[in-house]
């Protein structure tokens, strides 16, 4: 497919940026996605373009959703399988493999999860914190 940016688009997504600096970004003819991608804003800017502005899928929108929660996942230890889930659920969602009933037990069972996590990671600090003490 062929995605484009345009000034239009931009606007119409709620871009941060005014005409005056559109215009020098984005030719009158629109920006690829490796158009986009190569410009020289802050990276933030170009990933919220492409997200954004450019007309994506909410299937491409999801995929690469999942994508970066895989990403993030392998930052950790040993991710819980809830979380891993919930990726899978996902990606599945997004291919019309799974229910919207599907995805939000997997979506909860993931913020519970992310919520243990962060409660063992507070206790673990405040019971380091005050052995120090």
């Amino acid at each position: 497919m062929g995605y484009l940016l345009t000034r239009e688009s931009a606007r119409e997504a709620g871009a941060c940026y005014d005409d005056k600096r559109l215009t020098p970004l984005i030719p009158v003819e629109g920006s690829s996605p490796r158009q986009v991608a190569e410009l020289e804003i802050p990276i933030d800017d170009r990933i919220w373009a492409l997200c954004n502005a450019v007309g994506a899928s909410d299937k491409t929108l999801r995929l690469f959703a999942v994508w970066c929660a895989r990403e993030a996942l392998k930052l950790g230890k040993e991710p819980d399988p809830r979380s891993v889930n919930a990726c899978d659920v996902a990606e599945a969602f997004a291919n019309g493999d799974a229910t919207q009933a599907d995805l939000a037990a997997a979506r909860d069972a993931a913020r519970d999860a992310a919520r243990a996590a962060a409660r063992d990671a507070q206790l673990s600090k405040i019971v380091e914190m005050l052995e120090q003490e």
